[in-house]
């Protein structure tokens, strides 16, 4: 990189270079010490290798993040996650801005007006702000290793805290009034579901050669992505834990049994499907749940996914380890799983006491020790 400082005829010093491709740069300084200081920290950052071109940042927020997301590996159901999160949040604010414009306290700002709301646009909660907060960063993150930003923006914003809401499992009541409510169609969906844990997606994608009636057994191994046209889209399931051989009681055996003889399934090889045929989209199951959802008395957002703690609790009443609980739900790991469902398992109080009563509440005995008993 070369570089000079001149004085120009108005009497302003002239700061200039020339970066790796040939292009002029120049700033105009009133004293000739902070046009030397300018050129000096520029050189620095060159030979450091942090140097950003000052144009590299006028790209659009938008256009460099549509073209991140586009290059990003990730399942079907993520992508779509992801371009609906920038569309629908960060896009109205930031999506015209140079990326290189985009100050802290302008992420901070923005962060504020979500978590709050306004006139024209509800609250969101804590845990969906800190999600589009956290793609934003990625695509600054992205901007800062292009050499299009020298730092990111979104770094130390302070975020709304997220309260750790304890999961509350419907009762069996519940679960009955949710399946007498539903289209006939769709109440065998209901039984399936609570009786064998599977994801909302996982049980929409379910098809007839996925289904072992004779040895009682569902293979996961994908789920409904989306519903395009009127067609199925299936992707891979949520982790690769999530692949899994789940065991069928004989109640749900036979409501599957008794669903497929009243509604056989579509050329897809859909077990579950709309009136004529059609795949349940996830917006379709939403309208259709949400309502009678809050008829029942489950808590606010209890999705579809109230059936999978259902079946959660279940085993854990009945005493499955958490290795089988795990197992069956198809969690990445039993850590994910206590965090999840912990205080569902039968308080240890009693049990602690038993054992320690069971050794210092007998009768003394100088030659026994606490592993001799």
């Amino acid at each position: 990189m070369s570089g000079s400082v001149k004085k120009r005829d108005n009497g302003k010093w002239r700061a200039r270079y020339r970066d790796a491709g040939g292009r002029e740069h120049a700033r105009h300084f009133a004293r000739k010490v902070d046009a030397q200081r300018w050129l000096d920290e520029v050189t620095t950052s060159v030979v450091t290798g942090q140097y950003v071109d000052p144009k590299a940042g006028s790209v659009t927020f938008k256009a460099y993040a549509e073209q991140w997301r586009l290059a990003q590996v990730h399942r079907p159901s993520s992508q779509a996650h992801v371009e609906t999160m920038l569309r629908r949040h960060a896009y109205p604010t930031l999506g015209e801005r140079p990326l290189s414009s985009i100050l802290p306290s302008e992420i901070q700002a923005w962060v504020k007006r979500l978590s709050v709301g306004g006139a024209d646009r509800k609250p969101l909660a804590p845990s969906t702000v800190s999600v589009v907060h956290s793609i934003v960063s990625s695509v600054m993150k992205a901007a800062v290793k292009d050499r299009r930003l020298v730092a990111n923006p979104c770094e130390g914003t302070r975020l709304p805290k997220t309260a750790k809401r304890k999961v509350v499992p419907p009762t069996t009541e519940q679960v009955e009034q949710l399946r007498a409510a539903l289209p006939d169609r769709l109440r065998a969906l209901v039984i399936f579901s609570a009786g064998t844990g599977m994801r909302p997606a996982e049980v929409r994608g379910l098809t007839l050669d996925r289904l072992n009636m004779l040895r009682r057994e569902v293979v996961v191994d994908r789920q409904l992505v989306s519903v395009v046209k009127g067609q199925p889209v299936f992707g891979p399931p949520k982790t690769a834990a999530s692949e899994r051989t789940i065991p069928l009681p004989q109640a749900v055996v036979d409501a599957v049994a008794a669903h497929l003889a009243a509604y056989p399934a579509n050329a897809d090889g859909l077990v579950f499907t709309l009136e004529g045929g059609e795949p349940i989209s996830r917006q379709a199951m939403g309208h259709l749940w949400r309502p009678l959802a809050a008829a029942v008395g489950l808590p606010d957002r209890s999705g579809p996914h109230a059936l999978r703690h259902y079946y959660a609790s279940l085993l854990i009443r009945y005493g499955e380890s958490v290795k089988t609980v795990q197992a069956r739900l198809g969690h990445a790991s039993a850590a994910e799983t206590l965090d999840t469902y912990s205080h569902l398992w039968p308080d240890s109080d009693d049990r602690t006491r038993e054992a320690i009563d069971s050794v210092l509440g007998a009768p003394a005995d100088s030659s026994r020790t606490a592993a001799d008993s």
